[in-house]
């Protein structure tokens, strides 16, 4: 019987789940540095890879990762890379040095030195089975994941995360930059779920029949509530209860910001 509960709420978790298809991450999406006069050049790379079972990204100085679920059993690596040098030949010369390797499970890129008026960055768009596991690491850029269910990690330095559909453990942390978290379903389909960000705000949407052990709070900032909850004692810079019937750890917290806390109906 147990089992069968098991069963039945893993299928009830995928089908809320979306089969994301669609490619968004362009060269028009190309980034600025430092609002100086430097040309640009970008290119995309895409390459399609065999699932691992965990995908492990390195998102090196700067660039941020987007990882998205889909029905498919192959991993998709959408790879912008981008150049910025004084003249437009040096910048496209950069570009056509970096080299992304995806192997094992491994995402990662190098490329030329960057100078005093050169750089270069990669960002990820990739697509991978619903069911994987993850490890994202990112240094200048976001992070964001949808519809996967697996064992996830992310740290993030200067940059926000966006966790959509999620389901198994997750477990990460931003500096610089918030967090903004979906819920699905009536309760965490997992082991737990536990986030925090030092520099940025907590803004999270809970289906309204939710059930969770969840905690949130912060040091430097307000938390805010748009639906009725029940607590023992006054909310004022932490927030720890019971939603529903109780659950697995539902956990977001932040040093310098504050709490927003919405209702799904």
């Amino acid at each position: 019987m147990r089992l069968t509960i098991v069963f039945l709420a893993a299928l009830s978790t995928q089908a809320q789940m979306q089969d994301n298809q669609e490619r968004r991450l362009n060269c028009d999406q190309e980034r600025r540095w430092r609002g100086d006069r430097s040309e640009r050049h970008c290119e995309m790379k895409e390459q399609t890879v065999p699932a691992t079972g965990r995908i492990v990204v390195d998102g090196g100085q700067n660039g941020g990762v987007s990882v998205k679920g889909w029905l498919r059993n192959d991993v998709l690596i959408r790879a912008q890379m981008q150049g910025s040098a004084p003249t437009f030949s040096e910048a496209r010369a950069m570009v056509q040095q970096i080299n992304v390797t995806a192997s094992g499970g491994q995402i990662f890129a190098s490329g030329p030195q960057p100078g005093k008026d050169s750089y270069w960055a990669v960002s990820y768009e990739i697509f991978v089975p619903q069911h994987s596991d993850l490890s994202l690491k990112v240094h200048n850029g976001g992070v964001s994941i949808s519809d996967v269910r697996g064992v996830i990690e992310f740290d993030a330095l200067n940059g926000g995360a966006s966790l959509k559909r999620l389901a198994g453990t997750v477990r990460g942390k931003t500096v610089n930059g918030g967090l903004n978290v979906e819920l699905m379903g009536d309760r965490w389909d997992g082991t737990e779920f536990d986030t925090a960000t030092t520099n940025g705000g907590v803004n999270m949407v809970i289906p309204a029949s939710y059930s969770a052990r969840f905690e949130t709070g912060t040091v430097n900032g307000h938390i805010n509530v748009d639906f009725p909850v029940t607590v023992s004692g006054k909310i004022d810079r932490s927030l720890s209860m019971n939603l529903g019937n109780g659950g697995p750890l539902v956990r977001a917290v932040t040093t310098n910001g504050g709490v927003n806390l919405k209702r799904k109906t």
